[in-house]
C-alpha cells in the first residue's frame, strides 16, 4: 500500500474490557507465542519459494508483516493509522528512515512502503528460516561493529538494490531506543542518498508507546504512523542532511508519543 493514506478511524479511547488486566495479559501472551511459532513457518515458506523475482517474493513478506498486525489488533487492541501517506514518492526507488522503538514497526515497513531492502544486523541470518528468507529478500545484513566497512556495505549494496528498483530501509539510530529517548543517528542512510541522488523518507510512529522496546505486555491504542515530506538528498552534505532528517523525526516524536503515563493501558 503506497501513495495515500490507510485510513482507520481513531477511536475514542480504548474498549472498557481491554482495560481488565489479566485480558491484556492474556492477548499479548497468546501473540507473543504465535509469533515466536508462526515466524519460522513463513521464513521456511519465502525460503522455498526464494527463486520467485523480488517482487513476487515480497508478496509473501507482506503476508507474514498484514497478518501479525492483524493479530496485534484483534489481540492485543494495536490498532494504526497512517499519515502523509501522499508523501511516498510514486516514482523510483529511494530510502526510508525510521525511528525505532519497538518491534512493531519492522512489521509495518512491509505493509506501508513500497518493497524494501533492510539494513539489519547480520546476527539475525544467523536464525535458522528466519534468517534464511531475509536473506532471499535482498536484505543488507552488517556488521555493526566493523565502523567503515559497514558503512562502504551499505554504501554498495545500497546502490545495488536502488538500481534494481528496489527501496532501502534503514534505522539510522541503529537499534531500539527506550521510549523517549533518542541516539546519534548513524550516517550510512545519508550518504547513500547522496551519492546515489535518490530521497529520504523520513517516519516518525508511537509504536514504543504501546508495543515497548522490552516487556510481554502490548498496551492497546491507536498507533500513529507519520510519513514526512520526501528530502531531496542528491550531492548534498550527509552530515547536513543526517541533521535535518534526525530534526523532523525527533521533532514529530514530541507531537505524537504521549508521556507514558498517560498511555492507555492494562493497568
Amino acid at each position: 500500500m503506497t501513495g495515500k493514506d490507510i485510513s482507520r478511524s481513531p477511536r475514542r479511547g480504548v474498549a472498557r474490557w481491554r482495560r481488565f488486566a489479566p485480558l491484556q495479559w492474556l492477548g499479548s501472551v497468546v501473540f507473543t507465542v504465535q509469533l515466536f511459532l508462526l515466524s519460522p513457518v513463513w521464513g521456511a515458506v519465502i525460503t522455498l519459494v526464494g527463486w520467485l523475482p523480488f517482487r513476487a517474493l515480497y508478496v509473501f513478506a507482506r503476508g507474514w508483516a498484514g497478518s501479525n498486525m492483524w493479530l496485534a489488533k484483534m489481540l492485543c487492541g494495536l490498532d494504526w493509522v497512517v499519515e502523509g501517506g501522499d508523501n511516498i514518492p510514486h516514482e523510483g526507488a529511494h530510502i526510508s528512515m525510521w525511528k525505532h522503538t519497538s518491534a512493531w514497526e519492522t512489521m509495518a515497513q512491509m505493509v506501508v512502503m513500497p518493497p524494501q531492502a533492510w539494513v539489519l544486523k547480520r546476527e539475525i541470518l544467523w536464525i535458522p528460516l528466519v534468517g534464511w528468507a531475509t536473506w532471499v529478500l535482498k536484505c543488507i545484513a552488517i556488521n555493526r561493529g566493523a565502523g567503515h566497512r559497514a558503512v562502504n556495505q551499505v554504501l554498495d549494496q545500497g546502490r545495488d538494490r536502488l538500481a534494481a528498483g528496489i527501496w532501502v530501509l534503514v534505522f539510522p539510530e541503529g537499534t531500539r531506543v527506550e521510549l523517549g529517548q533518542t541516539r546519534k543517528y548513524g550516517m550510512s542512510g545519508s550518504l547513500l542518498a547522496s551519492q546515489a541522488g535518490v530521497k529520504i523518507v523520513p517516519v516518525a510512529h508511537n509504536a514504543g508507546d504501546f508495543w515497548p522496546r522490552r516487556g510481554l505486555l502490548k498496551k492497546p491504542g491507536l498507533i500513529r504512523v507519520v510519513i514526512g515530506p520526501p528530502i531531496e538528498a542528491a550531492g548534498r552534505d550527509p552530515r547536513e542532511l543526517n541533521a535535518e532528517v534526525q530534526a523532523w523525526i525527533e521533532g514529530k516524536m514530541r507531537e505524537i508519543s504521549a508521556p507514558t503515563d498517560s498511555v492507555p493501558g492494562a493497568t
